[in-house]
C-alpha cells in the first residue's frame, strides 16, 4: 500500500480497476463449489424429518453467506455506534438528518424523534421518523431552527454527481454552509468525513479533506469531541502518517 500512496498514476489505476471489479468478478469453481454446498445440504435437511409442521421446501438458494466472519464496513460499522452513542447522550426532543444511512436513522427514531432529509426519497414510513425530500445544499428549514443535526459521510460526496446531484466544485463547503445556516446557536451537529495529509478528489466517489481545511472550514462550531478512524482502528488523535481515514465530529455552533 506505501508504493500505491506514492505512485499517483498506480492509485488511478488502482481504484478504476476496484470500482469495475465487482462488475466482472466470475468465479465458476466457487459457485459451483458452493451449489455443490447447497444440493449437499438440501440432502441431509430431507432427512431430518422430525419436524413435522414444516414439510413444504422452496430451492431458494443462498451460496455466499456461509464465511468464517460476518462483513461488515469498519467507517459505516463505528461512525453510526459512535453517532448513535451521542445522541441517546443528548436526549434532544427532535433531531434532523441529513442525507446519512436511513438504516440508521430508523433505527434512532425509535428512540428520538427524526427528520431526515435526502435527495433520494425513502419508500418505507415509520411512526418516529418522517422524511422530507430535499439538497443540503437548500435545506428545507429556517434559519437558526434546529437544535439537534446530523449528516453522517455526506458531505464529502456533495458536487460529485454520485447520487444524481449536480456538479459542483464548492459542494462541501456550500453543504457545511448550509447545516451552520439552519442549526441553532448552541446547537449540536454530528458530521463525518474522510481526512488525509491533503485535499484530494476521488472522482466520483467522494473528497478527503486536510485536518487543516476542514477546521477551518468548521471554525463557527466548537469542537467537542473528535475521533479518528483508520482501518479498524478508533483513535483520539490526527496522525498525517497514516494517511487516509474518517474523523467523526461532535460540534457546538457558536
Amino acid at each position: 500500500m506505501s508504493k500505491l500512496k506514492k505512485n499517483p498514476l498506480l492509485r488511478k489505476c488502482y481504484y478504476f480497476i476496484k470500482s469495475i471489479k465487482q462488475y466482472l468478478t466470475i468465479k465458476p469453481f466457487h459457485t459451483f463449489k458452493e451449489y455443490c454446498w447447497y444440493i449437499n445440504q438440501l440432502s441431509e435437511l430431507k432427512k431430518k424429518t422430525d419436524n413435522p409442521n414444516f414439510n413444504k421446501i422452496i430451492y431458494y438458494p443462498c451460496l455466499f453467506d456461509n464465511l468464517k466472519t460476518t462483513p461488515l464496513e469498519p467507517t459505516y460499522f463505528y461512525q453510526d455506534s459512535w453517532a448513535a452513542k451521542k445522541l441517546f447522550e443528548l436526549k434532544p426532543a427532535k433531531h434532523v438528518d441529513v442525507g446519512s444511512s436511513a438504516k440508521t436513522i430508523g433505527i434512532l427514531s425509535q428512540f428520538t424523534p427524526i427528520t431526515m432529509v435526502d435527495i433520494r426519497p425513502i419508500e418505507l414510513s415509520l411512526d418516529g421518523l418522517e422524511f422530507k425530500k430535499g439538497s443540503i445544499l437548500k435545506l428545507p428549514f429556517e434559519d437558526n431552527s434546529v437544535e439537534s443535526l446530523s449528516s453522517m459521510c455526506v458531505i464529502e460526496h456533495i458536487g460529485l454527481g454520485r447520487y444524481g446531484d449536480d456538479l459542483d466544485a464548492f459542494g462541501s463547503e456550500k453543504s457545511i454552509n448550509e447545516l451552520k445556516r439552519i442549526l441553532k446557536p448552541g446547537g449540536t451537529l454530528l458530521i463525518s468525513v474522510p481526512i488525509d495529509k491533503e485535499n484530494i478528489i476521488y472522482f466520483n466517489a467522494h473528497r478527503a479533506f486536510s485536518k487543516k481545511y476542514l477546521f477551518d472550514l468548521l471554525s463557527d462550531f466548537i469542537i467537542m469531541e473528535e475521533r479518528y478512524l483508520y482501518g479498524k482502528e478508533v483513535t483520539e488523535s490526527f496522525d498525517q502518517d497514516k494517511g487516509f481515514g474518517t474523523v467523526f465530529l461532535m460540534l457546538k455552533k457558536k
